[in-house]
């Protein structure tokens, strides 16, 4: 107990320390803590659906019809009609003969990897993916091979390096902490080229990027080969909960008899899985949502242009403002929740060193004005953050 207790102090003294807000109501761009209200740019609520009306009265449908809990696994006795539904709208939606539902994306990207690769295999991994992606290939007992960050290059050297077995390349579609973008074409062309899977984790592009909003996937690999695996999550852009793969035939029924985070999980609840199809409908039909969200998107940077303020690389609504010391970042966070905006600071082990940023996420809810407040409390707070942490 004391070496937890000691653990726990060291964390706070190295700014690693995090404390959890407790939301009064609805997740959206406007939020109530303890009281407060706040202006939100920390979730991935990109188009605002998480409170959308005609999703709330879903799940109400969803619940008077299939009940609350679905009451086993899904190879038991737990899946429903309107899981197989929403399965099998997600893969024509993303043009893949067949979707699996998992609990969520970190148990779809374990499930995958355990399902296909193991002890002789070599899963190649981008240095910036996702934690889920890089656990996943820890557990399946493959060898994990990191590469630069989106360089081609230096996947080619690692894998030209390797010896025998199966190989797995995985790679976030969209960049959660960095908002860039996986060059998928040139992976994929790899990927063929070595008889390998390649495993995408399109989390944050899914529905927010690509026609009607399909994903950076299927916008770069729209005749995705058998090889391909694409995986995306339910709770960002769709604004409900839980995740889906797609491939082909063969992929997932192989998930559906090894994928351990898939057999021996209870289903989600069926009414979610209900609500969903009316949020991936919304999704299919959200263009004008995709083209305001855009839209702020260009107006931010330009105004974060202006001012100086820097922005890294990013056309998502993932817009990383690079801090890069520790304590400016927090110190900069805390200057913005005075003035009651929210704003997460994202610091190592989750980014590299001296790369703490603030992690600013746009939603299609929020307005101009809104950017204005953001740009202006950034521009009057960015440098007195850096003496605060001196």
């Amino acid at each position: 107990m004391q070496n937890l207790v000691a653990a726990l102090s060291e964390r706070k003294q190295q700014q690693l320390y995090r404390t959890r807000q407790t939301l009064d109501g609805p997740q959206d761009v406007v939020v109530h803590i303890d009281g407060h209200e706040y202006l939100s740019f920390c979730s991935n609520d990109y188009l605002g659906l998480a409170n959308h009306p005609g999703l709330i009265g879903a799940l109400k449908q969803g619940a008077e019809r299939f009940g609350v809990g679905s009451g086993a696994a899904h190879l038991i006795s737990g899946h429903s009609y309107a899981h197989q539904a929403l399965e099998e709208e997600l893969a024509e939606f993303v043009g893949r003969p067949r979707a699996l539902l998992f609990s969520t994306g970190y148990m779809a990207n374990l499930g995958v990897l355990s399902a296909l690769t193991g002890r002789g295999d070599s899963v190649f991994e981008d240095r910036l993916n996702h934690a889920s992606l890089i656990d996943a290939a820890r557990l399946s007992g493959a060898r994990l091979v990191r590469y630069a960050h989106k360089d081609i290059s230096s996947l080619q050297r690692k894998m030209a390096q390797t010896g025998t077995g199966g190989r797995l390349i995985a790679s976030d579609g969209v960049f959660s902490m960095d908002g860039d973008c996986a060059p998928l074409v040139d992976l994929a062309a790899l990927a063929a080229a070595a008889d390998a899977w390649l495993l995408v984790d399109d989390a944050h592009g899914f529905g927010v990027v690509g026609k009607h909003g399909g994903g950076w996937c299927v916008d770069q690999l729209s005749a995705a080969s058998e090889n391909t695996i694409l995986m995306a999550t339910l709770g960002k852009a769709l604004g409900t909960f839980g995740a889906f793969v797609a491939g082909s035939d063969a992929l997932i029924e192989t998930l559906v008899q090894q994928a351990r985070t898939y057999m021996y999980t209870t289903a989600a609840p069926p009414a979610l899985a209900w609500a969903t199809r009316t949020a991936l409908r919304l999704v299919r039909d959200g263009d004008e949502l995709r083209e305001k969200l855009h839209e702020l998107l260009r107006y931010f940077r330009s105004g974060a242009a202006e001012l100086g303020l820097p922005l890294m690389p990013s056309e998502t609504p993932i817009q990383p403002l690079l801090v890069g010391d520790t304590g400016a970042a927090l110190a900069l966070s805390a200057a913005l929740h005075e003035q009651g905006i929210l704003v997460t600071a994202i610091r190592p082990p989750t980014v590299a060193k001296g790369t703490a940023r603030l992690r600013i996420t746009l939603s299609a809810r929020h307005e101009r004005a809104q950017l204005d407040r953001l740009l202006e409390t950034l521009a009057s707070c960015y440098g007195k953050a850096f003496r605060v942490a001196r």
